[in-house]
């Protein structure tokens, strides 16, 4: 039986990125490129041929830009989306309005040295795309809106394990630590809105480019209850204060005596992150123990699964998000396989278990 390959469509005004992009993808056995267009208005006359699997788009276009694309796609015929969006600041930003309308996965182009950066990012293009052809995605209105290594690492290059007994001594002052991936923008909006100003610090690794952590930051800060910013080197964690890793740095828990504060440290990618949950969930461990909740949500992968065990090991209180209300059951799903989470919570009740309230 012939394998079923992914149908992809690839949407860009650049003639270059569209041709390299298309033979970068051929060239898997499990994708093929069904077509392409220089901007939606073209796109939706072909499109009406041959529906794809995933779609790959480009932000800003002219004619109808990506977010008005996206939003009428998501209102009438829901599909995976990856964004393809430019290393800037202003690129950050309007990738960060397409994830908030629906799209599933960055992959980032720079302005200069395009075709060659493509042509070294295919794995993760192809991983991107894999990723998206397995999300859920759902009707939305107008109002609901470093290269990968083939070498797998795991968190023992960033820290040691946690031995039995080793974990920190509880104190008064808990501390929660969530990690996430693919659809995991959306997830962690829907839980931090629920928060109110008074809950325990949070630390967060959602796997995201370098550049676009920091434009995260600042759009759930303006619409939680909760402080939410980008990580800084020997920050304090306190309670109403969530720290988001930067992407292409690992986010780390220590304590000095009853206060705790976050490292941010170069180091290889685990699991093929950078940020690593896995590096997360250890570092809350060792440091945090029994004081700690750590959540696992949607994503493709397993980054995280064996931090979690370790974090539930050590005493704290673990959950993973419900195959039901993730996008990619792949994270949560390989935790469980761990017997990691002592909780399997749908994603709208999450934000009780950072208060303790389940």
């Amino acid at each position: 039986m012939p394998l079923k390959k992914i149908k992809v469509f690839v949407v860009d005004d650049s003639a270059v990125v569209r041709q390299v992009l298309s033979a970068i993808l051929n060239n898997e056995p499990d994708i093929v490129v069904i077509g392409a267009a220089s901007d939606p208005i073209f796109a939706l006359d072909k499109l009406s041929q041959e529906w794809p699997d995933v779609i790959l788009l480009d932000v800003e276009m002219p004619r109808m830009d990506g977010i008005t694309f996206l939003k009428k796609l998501m209102a009438e015929r829901p599909t995976p989306v990856v964004v393809c969006s430019s290393l800037t600041e202003r690129g950050a930003e309007t990738t960060l309005q397409a994830l908030a309308a629906g799209a599933v996965e960055i992959i980032t182009k720079p302005k200069m040295g395009l075709k060659g950066f493509l042509e070294e990012s295919a794995s993760d293009l192809a991983m991107a795309v894999r990723a998206a052809s397995k999300a859920r995605v759902h009707q939305r209105t107008a109002q609901d809106t470093e290269r990968r290594s083939t070498q797998k690492f795991n968190a023992d290059e960033i820290l040691p394990a946690v031995r039995d007994g080793q974990a920190m001594a509880q104190t008064t002052e808990r501390i929660v630590a969530i990690g996430t991936s693919t659809g995991g923008t959306q997830a962690l909006e829907t839980v931090l809105r629920s928060l109110p100003r008074v809950c325990p610090g949070i630390l967060i690794v959602q796997h995201m480019p370098e550049k676009f952590t920091a434009s995260f930051a600042e759009r759930l800060d303006s619409i939680c209850e909760i402080t939410v910013r980008e990580a800084r080197p020997n920050e304090r964690l306190i309670p109403g204060l969530a720290l988001i890793a930067p992407g292409g740095k690992h986010l780390l828990l220590k304590r000095s005596g009853a206060n705790y504060h976050v490292e941010v440290v170069d180091g290889p990618l685990i699991n093929r992150h950078r940020p690593s949950v896995d590096v997360l969930f250890r570092s809350v461990a060792k440091f945090a123990g029994k004081n700690a909740t750590g959540i696992i949500m949607t994503g493709m992968g397993d980054d995280g699964a064996r931090g979690l065990k370790e974090m539930a090991d050590a005493g704290a209180t673990t959950v993973a998000q419900d195959e039901e209300t993730c996008i990619v059951f792949g994270m949560p799903k390989e935790a469980i396989k761990l017997g990691a989470a002592q909780k399997i919570l749908p994603l709208q009740e999450i934000w009780q278990a950072i208060l303790g309230r389940v």
